[in-house]
């Protein structure tokens, strides 16, 4: 866990066609701790992440693929009266219902269906992108009017406190991820009907709305009534129905001002690629699925793509934070430079052949995306909307190129595609999505029912109560609005979000702690041994050990929840469906701080205490396997420094005879070379000991060239900062040149002082002979036997391999320092 200060390092991408060899003798697991995490903390401290894009992009390399009719059969089951039975027959009978909504047979007081023919009509005519976004709106919720009145046995009704409806974006949406603000462009959404409005409501008439509230005497009788009459309009059916003719005829084809990410149901993104499109037929009928070309859309050529020469360099003079962001759609917060209004991608495959529209000088906000995938930019925006809510348990996107429409799903386990459905000629199966989406509630969309939104002091909070055994109700007021809230900025992975905590419950057991509690809220992985277990083991040692006593985190309270990532793959028939599955937990601990904070004496003597506790941890049996800054912490007793070893949700047990997870352990710009090898990365070089002692050693070197006073250095005397952007084996090669030439990155005497210095090169003197003795031996015994043989098959005593540190004159030197 990662709270505050560092972390926000990546972890390691994983490669879609990384090699499967030696998978019968892996030795440490091949893939990620969660493949597009951007940063676990997006605030990297002015890391330059060049790119968010290639994150997000592995992930959805890694994309599996449903057939569409499972796609729907799945969203018809969760929208049943009777979600938790399996109902087969769901799908024959909502594609008989919607057929007269297709033909032009249905109609309302207010709406024809026929207008959807009219609409789609003007949708298959030549002409640029963004002309065919007006058609599709008009058409999408002409149809959503018309599904609301069908009814069909085994289907809830439609869910009026959501009112979904389709509206035309394509503007800047923007969002704060902690020191850094995103600008993303969906060319359309869905959302509840009342954001929609909201958007329009806030340009045209808030100013007046807060004239009428100051003539009242007081502000909660307003609210009271704001909110009466809010609750009103969804009851009175009439009257939302009109509601929503009026936004359609006026608004929702119109541009929105700052529609919330907080608000977005999902993002439907085109792409034209060709000039015609064959028109409607002129009646539609029962049809098995057809496939579309292609079937799929293809992730192979972003692997390629991936390949290709990295940016120029930033600016010196700009900040490192500032650049990163920037050039990744997130940036730090200021006036915008410009840009164009149109949706060009030069380097798509899926490019429009169309002419492209004039830039539109009205619009200053430049589209960060230009340039992506229509996969990998809808991924973007799957990323935003999993940070605007907490614990998100899944997301759905539309990306439609021409007349064909590919449903995405993610979680937290990985990305899935349903096969294409052809919304003009194969009708009846898009009509049949939106009937199930109109009857989704807010977490059938994935929202987590659990964590209950509330205001607390005019800031949002969520609220979490649950029935304990021990405690009787546990109460947790999750502060998600705070500065010191940490959270996630990715696809897929444990995604964790660290959030100040206050409970009633919990202080009545533990006391008031002085500088609080916090919530840390992940996705672990189903097969690896949980936090919770591994901790548990963590305070039998402790017991026994005053190395480990006090220095581990004291966890007070724990939930997991029931939700597994595995079963919406094992519903829609997708292969090894259980392999890197999920669940949602819950700890909290008492709030620590990042060592981050710390230089010279207190540094070493942290991060000292750190390694003893380790050593003793990993003699017990107890593997970290992710040392990194962001998991060596402190906290004040006696007026002392307590350094704690934090965030066991990677280790693993000794005596764990189950699976060790699917995800590869280790923080990249920290890991031990060996792991950052081809080998490594397949998961053929066995974790031991003495990389977790390398990962010290990496930890200590970049705290220490990368903070003076516990303050981050301007980024030109930061020398390290490109590890944190490299994929695993091109990491591995940067560290390796930077043994080598440890002259080139010295710093100046007023950046680092002299012992520290000469402590690391000493440290690292010690890690390239260790290296070269194992690379030579190996050498012989390959030349000797014509095998070779790993390079950690002869591991070195622990106590052995940490006195090659401990004994060395600056452990004792900086060990004096006053």
């Amino acid at each position: 866990m990662s709270p505050a200060g560092e972390t926000g390092t990546l972890s390691t991408p994983p490669r879609a066609n990384a090699s499967a060899s030696g998978a019968s003798k892996i030795e440490s697991t091949p893939n990620s701790r969660g493949a597009s995490v951007v940063s676990e903390n997006i605030g990297m401290l002015g890391v330059k992440v060049e790119k968010v894009r290639p994150w997000i992009q592995r992930d959805i390399e890694q994309v599996k693929e449903c057939k569409a009719d499972a796609m729907l059969q799945a969203l018809l089951q969760r929208a049943s009266s009777a979600p938790e039975t399996e109902q087969p027959e769901l799908l024959q009978k909502c594609f008989k219902a919607v057929l007269p909504v297709c033909n032009g047979q249905a109609s309302t007081a207010l709406v024809k269906s026929s207008d959807i023919e009219t609409a789609l009509s003007e949708y298959v005519c030549p002409g640029v992108e963004n002309s065919f976004y007006g058609p599709f709106v008009r058409a999408t919720n002409i149809a959503l009017a018309c599904l609301e009145e069908i009814k069909i046995d085994g289907m809830r009704a439609p869910v009026p406190a959501v009112d979904m409806i389709c509206q035309q974006n394509d503007m800047p949406m923007r969002q704060n991820h902690q020191t850094a603000t995103s600008i993303r462009k969906p060319d359309l959404v869905i959302l509840p009907l009342n954001s929609a409005c909201a958007s329009f409501q806030d340009e045209k008439g808030s100013k007046k709305e807060k004239q009428k509230g100051k003539q009242k005497d007081d502000k909660k009788d307003v609210e009271k009534d704001e909110k009466n009459q809010e609750t009103s309009d969804r009851n009175d059916s009439e009257q939302r129905k009109k509601k929503r003719k009026a936004h359609m005829d006026t608004n929702a084809t119109a541009k929105p001002r700052n529609l919330p990410w907080k608000d977005v149901l999902a993002c439907i993104e085109f792409k034209r690629k060709t000039k015609g499109i064959k028109a409607p037929p002129s009646s539609y009928t029962l049809t098995d699925y057809a496939p579309t070309k292609p079937e799929y859309l293809p992730v192979d050529h972003l692997r390629t793509a991936d390949s290709a020469p990295a940016p120029p360099q930033t600016p010196a003079t700009q900040t490192a934070s500032d650049s990163a962001f920037r050039s990744s759609g997130l940036t730090a917060d200021q006036p915008s430079q410009g840009g164009s209004s149109s949706k060009r991608k030069a380097a798509d495959t899926l490019e429009s052949t169309a002419k492209k529209p004039k830039m539109d000088p009205n619009d200053r906000d430049a589209d960060a995306d230009a340039d992506l995938d229509v996969t990998v930019q809808t991924g973007l925006y799957a990323a935003e909307m999993f940070a605007a809510n907490l614990a998100v348990n899944y997301l759905l996107n539309i990306i439609v190129i021409d007349d064909v429409a590919w449903i995405w799903y993610y979680d937290r386990q990985g990305i899935i595609q349903c096969s294409g459905i052809n919304f003009i000629q194969d009708l009846p199966r898009f009509m049949v999505l939106l009937y199930a989406l109109q009857r989704f509630e807010l977490h059938d969309w994935g929202r987590n029912k659990d964590l209950l939104q509330v205001e607390v002091e005019e800031k949002l909070c969520h609220e979490f109560k649950i029935k304990d055994q021990k405690l009787g109700e546990v109460d947790l007021l999750l502060h998600t609005s705070h500065d010191e809230r940490w959270t996630h900025y990715g696809l897929q992975g444990r995604a964790t979000n660290v959030v100040p905590v206050t409970s009633e419950a919990l202080t009545k057991k533990y006391g008031k702690f002085e500088d609080g509690m916090v919530a840390k809220i992940f996705w672990g992985e189903a097969s690896r041994t949980s936090e919770p277990e591994i901790l548990k083991k963590v305070a039998e040692i402790a017991k026994m050990h005053t190395t480990v006593q006090d220095h581990v985190p004291a966890l007070l309270w724990h939930h997991t929840f029931t939700n597994p990532t595995s079963a919406i793959r094992e519903a829609l028939d997708v292969p090894e469906p259980t392999k890197g599955s999920r669940v949602l937990y819950i700890l909290v601990f008492r709030k620590l701080f990042p060592i981050t904070r710390l230089q010279g004496k207190e540094l070493f003597d942290v991060w000292g205490q750190c390694i003893l506790c380790h050593l003793t941890l990993w003699k017990k049996g107890v593997y970290h396997r992710d040392v990194s800054p962001g998991n060596l912490m402190w906290y004040w007793k006696d007026g002392k420094r307590i350094g704690v070893l934090n965030d066991y949700d990677l280790s693993s047990l000794a005596d764990d005879p189950g699976p060790r997870g699917n995800e590869r352990t280790g923080t990249v710009p920290f890991m031990a070379l060996d792991l950052l090898t081809k080998e490594g990365q397949r998961g053929e070089v066995k974790h031991v000991y003495r990389h977790d002692v390398e990962s010290f050693m990496w930890c200590f070197a970049w705290i220490s060239l990368r903070y003076k006073n516990g303050v981050i250095l301007p980024p030109r005397l930061r020398p390290l900062d490109e590890w944190a952007t490299l994929g695993a084996v091109t990491c591995g090669r940067e560290k390796l040149f930077f043994l080598n030439n440890m002259t080139a990155s010295a710093p100046s005497q007023s950046d680092i002082d002299g012992v520290t210095w000469d402590f690391l090169v000493d440290c690292f003197l010690v890690l390239k002979r260790d290296a070269d003795e194992r690379y030579y031996l190996r050498l012989k015994r390959s030349s000797s036997s014509g095998e070779g043989q790993q390079s950690n098959t002869h591991d070195p005593d622990p106590d052995a391999f940490l006195s090659r540190f401990t004994s060395l004159e600056g452990w004792t030197k900086l060990g004096k320092l006053e």
